[in-house]
């Protein structure tokens, strides 16, 4: 299988962790269908070995994937402003008047209705996987919105699903900026070579460090002046490479040799995409990771009041 690449993460109770017994079932009403003819788009679950099977969760241990889909319809709007301004052309040449707002409105519904149903179809999906102990929710995606998105749709397919953002009771940003100015990370981290620093003042100047040993004079100069780390490159005791955010998300996830090589000694064809392997090995290294995210951070788990 593909494995995640950024990290959004979301948190809920140990009651909502409860509640998950029944999963497959709630969301088999909300499996994910090919938009209808007037339809611009439509959301809905797959199933983690592909769309056209009917299992719509896999489950290893504590930790249950699932997929997140949206299929919409590749409809441009400049073709549908290309056929309004022909249609709008013909019809000046063939009765000579001007066309008023609400006509122009109807004239693109009627395109809408007449070009939707030829327009070919695209599907993005969201990977996520629940982690059951822990209470975490680990989606596949740097962006906010759709992490959101997903999240809803989790909540519109189970009736209620209190899951909360990460709600740290450390500053990120003021942790990693500390961590890059006294060079003191937490045992089993160090530092990447990549960073965003920023002033934190509204419209202040920011530097982007890639490739780059961070704990070099020039680094500390910027952090010297006032910048503070936004995100920051990091390596979790030789296992995993990442980018954290000021936001906590984890960017351009990266699992190491010594990770890849016990997948392959499991006795499991890596390229088969054997899912139970990859998924069970992968799980627990994040799973390591995201305590000790909770460690250094505060990330509170929500409780059941």
């Amino acid at each position: 299988m593909t494995w995640f690449r950024n990290l959004t993460l979301f948190r809920f109770s140990e009651k909502t962790a409860k509640s998950l017994k029944s999963l497959e079932g709630k969301l088999d009403k909300h499996r994910l269908r090919t938009p209808g003819p007037i339809e611009l788009a439509t959301r809905g679950f797959i199933s983690p070995f592909g769309r056209n099977e009917e299992t719509l969760t896999h489950r290893v241990g504590d930790f249950i994937l699932l997929n997140m889909a949206n299929e919409h319809r590749l409809l441009p709007n400049s073709v549908i402003s290309d056929e309004l301004t022909a249609r709008l052309k013909k019809i000046a040449e063939k009765e000579g008047r001007k066309i008023g707002s609400k006509e122009r409105k109807r004239l693109k519904d009627e395109i809408l209705t007449d070009l939707l149903p030829r327009a070919f179809t695209k599907m993005s999906r969201t990977g996520c996987y629940l982690s059951v102990k822990s209470g975490f929710v680990v989606l596949d995606t740097a962006s906010r919105k759709s992490a959101e998105e997903a999240v809803s749709l989790l909540r519109e397919a189970l009736g209620s699903f209190p899951a909360v953002p990460m709600a740290p009771e450390e500053s990120p940003r003021r942790q990693m900026t500390d961590w890059l100015i006294h060079g003191k990370l937490p045992t089993g981290l160090v530092l990447g070579d990549e960073c965003e620093l920023r002033d934190p003042a509204e419209s202040g100047a920011v530097v982007r460090c890639r490739r780059q040993d961070l704990e070099t004079d020039e680094v500390r100069e910027h952090l010297k002046s006032g910048k503070q780390a936004f995100a920051l490159g990091l390596t979790f005791e030789d296992r995993v490479s990442f980018t954290l955010g000021e936001d906590l998300a984890v960017r351009k996830l990266r699992f190491l040799d010594v990770v890849q090589d016990e997948r392959e000694a499991s006795g499991r064809d890596a390229e088969a995409g054997d899912l139970d392997a990859t998924f069970a090995l992968k799980t627990l290294e994040l799973e390591r990771l995201l305590q000790k995210l909770d460690e250094w951070f505060g990330l509170p788990r929500p409780d059941d009041k």
